[in-house]
Parts: C-alpha cells; sequence; structure tokens
C-alpha cells in the first residue's frame, strides 16, 4: 500500500494533481467518509481540498494550536480523538463524524499542513491504521513540497517573463503620465496586487501621481502625501524597501480603504530618488522577502523609464517657454487655450483672457537701450508670475505683448486680476527707469465674447485697444457682440 500511495503521490508535480492523490489514497485504501488537506499559512490553516465535509464548513480559517488539527500542527505529531464528542479540541465539519485523525505534513522541521482524516465509527483508527497514515504522511509531504517547489520556479519563470514584458512596453512609452498609467496597470496585471501606485517627489513632499487597482481610494491623484510616519516616506528616506504585512495594527491607513499589508519601493535611477512604488494587499501577511527582489527589478525599470519620460518634458518645456522671460511662449498659449476652451465647454466653467500690452515700450526702448527694455520684460513677467494663480496660464505673446488665461472665471473676476496687475506694475519701481512703466489690458471671457479661440482673441485685442485709445495704463472689457448686435438693430 505504502508503495503504490507513493508511486502515485510523486507521479507528478501538479499541486492538484498530488493533493487530489493523496485524498484518493487515504479515502480508498483507509475507507474514509470525510478527508481533507489543510495547509498552513501565516499561522493559520486552511482547508485546500476535502471530500465529505458539510456545505461551508471548508471555507473558515483554524489558528494554529486549536481543534484537532491546529493541535497536530502545533505539536508536530499525530493527535487521535476516538469519540469526538468527549474532546473539548473538536471543531465540526460534518454531522457524522465520531473520531478524528490529525497527520502533521512536515518538511523537514516545519508543518506545511495537516491531512485530517475523519470516520462514522467510534474509534475507527487503531494503533497500526495511525502508523500506516502518518508514514503515508511522510510521502505525501515530500511530494506536497516537490510539488510546491515546482510551482515557485514557474512562478519565478512567469516573474522573469513579466519583468520583461513590462521593460518592453514602458520603455516605448515617454509621456510621464501615460508611463505611470501603464506602469500601474501592468505591474498590477502582472503580479496579483490589489493596488499599485506611483508616488513621484515634489520637493520635500510625495506626490499621489497614480494608481491602478480594486481599493477604494483615499486619495486623489495630485494629492500631498506630506505624513513623515507613512511608509513611503520612510522607504523613502533609507533606501530601501519596506514591508508593513499588518497596517491596521500599525496604524498607517494610508490612501486605499481596506489595505491589509503593504510593500513600499524606492523608485531610483543612477542615484538620484524620484519617488515610491507602493504595493497594497487587502489581507495581512501578503508580502514576504521572496517578493522582494523580482519587484525590485521592476521598480528599477520604472524608475529609469520615468526618468527618461522626465527628461523628455523637460526638453518639450523648454520648446515651450521663451527665452527672455522663462515665462510660456505663444506656441504653448495656442496650445492650452485649445484644452481650456475644450474644458470650459464640456463642464460649463468659465474662462478668461487677458491680453496685456505694456505702454510705449518702443519708446522705453529707444530712450533707455535695449538690455534695461529686456530687464522691464523680465520683471513684468515676474510681476504677473507672482500674483497670478498657480492654474493660470501667463504667456509671453509677442514683443511687449502678454496673453493670460484664466481659468474658472467669470468677467468681473477677471477685470479685477487686470486691474491689480496694472496698479502692480504702475507702483513697482523698476531699477534705472526714472518714470513709472505702466500697462494696459484687454480682458474678454468664454460665451459672453465667444466660444471659439478666434473670437475670443478677437474680443481680448479689441478690449486692449479700447485701453489704448482711452489713455493708456487701464483695462478695458471687450464690448459684447449680443450688446452690440442690439444696439446696432
Amino acid at each position: 500500500m505504502l508503495y503504490d500511495a507513493s508511486q502515485a503521490v510523486l507521479s507528478t508535480f501538479e499541486l492538484d494533481e498530488v493533493l487530489q492523490q493523496i485524498l484518493t489514497i487515504a479515502r480508498d485504501y483507509f475507507h474514509l467518509q470525510n478527508v481533507a488537506i489543510l495547509l498552513q499559512e501565516n499561522g493559520e490553516l486552511y482547508v485546500r481540498c476535502q471530500v465529505g465535509w458539510d456545505a461551508g464548513e471548508d471555507q473558515h480559517r483554524l489558528p494554529v494550536g486549536k481543534g484537532i488539527t491546529g493541535t497536530a500542527a502545533q505539536q508536530k505529531r499525530p493527535v487521535y480523538a476516538p469519540d469526538v464528542t468527549r474532546d473539548p479540541r473538536y471543531i465540526r465539519s460534518a454531522v457524522s463524524t465520531r473520531s478524528e485523525l490529525a497527520v502533521p505534513l512536515m518538511a523537514r522541521d516545519h508543518v506545511v499542513g495537516v491531512l485530517d482524516c475523519q470516520s462514522e465509527n467510534l474509534d475507527f483508527f487503531d494503533s497500526e491504521a495511525i502508523d500506516l497514515l502518518t508514514l503515508f504522511s511522510t510521502q505525501a509531504s515530500m511530494a506536497l513540497q516537490n510539488a510546491r517547489l515546482y510551482s515557485l520556479e514557474r512562478y519565478r519563470a512567469s516573474q522573469l517573463e513579466a519583468i520583461n514584458a513590462i521593460a518592453k512596453q514602458t520603455t516605448a512609452v515617454l509621456d510621464l503620465e501615460e508611463l505611470l498609467s501603464k506602469v500601474c496597470s501592468l505591474i498590477h496585471q502582472e503580479f496579483r496586487v490589489c493596488q499599485v501606485s506611483v508616488l513621484l517627489k515634489d520637493e520635500a513632499d510625495l506626490v499621489l501621481r497614480a494608481t491602478h487597482g480594486n481599493l477604494t481610494a483615499l486619495a486623489g491623484n495630485g494629492e500631498l502625501l506630506q505624513s513623515r510616519d507613512g511608509l513611503w516616506h520612510r522607504a523613502l528616506g533609507a533606501g530601501r524597501t519596506l514591508i508593513e504585512n499588518n497596517v491596521k495594527t500599525a496604524g498607517d491607513a494610508g490612501f486605499h480603504a481596506e489595505t491589509g499589508s503593504r510593500m513600499c519601493i524606492p523608485l531610483v535611477s543612477f542615484g538620484q530618488a524620484l519617488g515610491v512604488l507602493v504595493l497594497d494587499a487587502k489581507r495581512t501577511d501578503a508580502f514576504n522577502s521572496t517578493d522582494t527582489q523580482p519587484l525590485e527589478s521592476v521598480a528599477d525599470i520604472c524608475a529609469n523609464a520615468i526618468q527618461n519620460a522626465h527628461y523628455i518634458e523637460r526638453v518639450k518645456q523648454l520648446a515651450y517657454l521663451d527665452g527672455l522671460t522663462g515665462i510660456f511662449n505663444r506656441r504653448f498659449f495656442e496650445l492650452r487655450i485649445v484644452e481650456e476652451l475644450d474644458r470650459a465647454h464640456r463642464f460649463s466653467s468659465g474662462l478668461a483672457v487677458i491680453m496685456v500690452d505694456i505702454d510705449q515700450f518702443k519708446r522705453l526702448n529707444d530712450e533707455f537701450g535695449h538690455l534695461l527694455g529686456d530687464e522691464v520684460l523680465r520683471q513684468v513677467s515676474s510681476i504677473f508670475h507672482q500674483e497670478l494663480r498657480k492654474i493660470d496660464v501667463l504667456c509671453r505673446y509677442g514683443g511687449e505683448e502678454f496673453a493670460i488665461l484664466l481659468s474658472q472665471t467669470n468677467a468681473l473676476h477677471a477685470l479685477g486680476v487686470a486691474e491689480k496687475l496694472r496698479k502692480t506694475v504702475e507702483n513697482w519701481q523698476f531699477p534705472g527707469v526714472p518714470r513709472p512703466v505702466t500697462i494696459s489690458a484687454g480682458t474678454a471671457t468664454y460665451g459672453e465674447h465667444g466660444a471659439t479661440r478666434d473670437e475670443l482673441m478677437k474680443a481680448a485685442d479689441a478690449g486692449l485697444y479700447a485701453a489704448k485709445q482711452a489713455g493708456r495704463n487701464r483695462v478695458c472689457l471687450a464690448p459684447s457682440p449680443k450688446r452690440d448686435a442690439a444696439g446696432a438693430s
């Protein structure tokens, strides 16, 4: 029997097939009604396969040391209950059970699981049956360990394939936002974690830039994660991977509601820390040291791809920056006004354009020279940059002319912004210029003055022209086409 059993369970490396062979042999050779194999994971036993148990009873997890099977795992020896009704350790799995034998499945000195045998008869297992089942469990343990090693090797091979696939796909993406989204999606798919997030450095803080998975978000993209106690900050500071296998106990809620355990891997490219790759799992103790190396390889690939995307982004920004003032140029303005008009249309939100011109700038150049004129342009740009919101778009439109896009803004607010800029420039002391420097501005708003780029720009230019005609150093709202049409009629 032992020879036949050993040949059967060692005939395959597929874990499911090995488990099924063990069950079949235990049931058929020993005439058992109920047989189960429980595997150990993080101090608990769970039913991996069974026959004869009552419906739903195989869904529970059992701490090592509890029940007859848990006692066998804890004591590393067979535990027998000839009459389960008289054994306080017994936990019911089938109403018909009268006696139960639990035999630990050992790999060296480590318990990998338990073979649980139950009978409808009282005191069914005699000493010979217990000895035979114990010997059989040795063969079963060996087969189980071989299957696990085989499964692990296949998993490692699949991880290498996944790493290679991620490397191929990420190196082909040069847009940063698209890259971050792809990184999260690929890692979530290939490594089967619940949530993948990328945090990138923003001076002393970390910003959530992308996330993908099936957990409930507590923070949105672009949100600053300022807490210095978070595992991500500690991983970045330490420069190494950190794992928290019980997030709830640690009191580290993070930015996803159901997180039970978390791994944080610093993203480092050529010695420069860029951010952190964060992996979240629902269950506790989801990560171990064997997961670290392949995921660190993925993080290194992603860090280099992110660095490349940063370089491309900087090159693009240089193409959109004015060389003299450092603010955006007309090329960038033409891109952004189309985006802002589309957003204003989709969300029915406000949008205003301000066209600004430095008054009598040619005369200033003729009197004081082009070097001083260039410095005035730089200082006016700096004033505008300081006075405007971060979401506003400031561009040098050409020569001494500037264009400003104000999102989520109505006509009254746009006039207020333009007037604030005018007053600030008028009162500014420009070194080397003995007289005040002033500006004129015209404003136009989406909807009232037009719905297209050409309509808005034409209206803002008309407002600027009106300000010039009225004596300069003033702000004018563009005339409304609706009011003009009403007046003409």
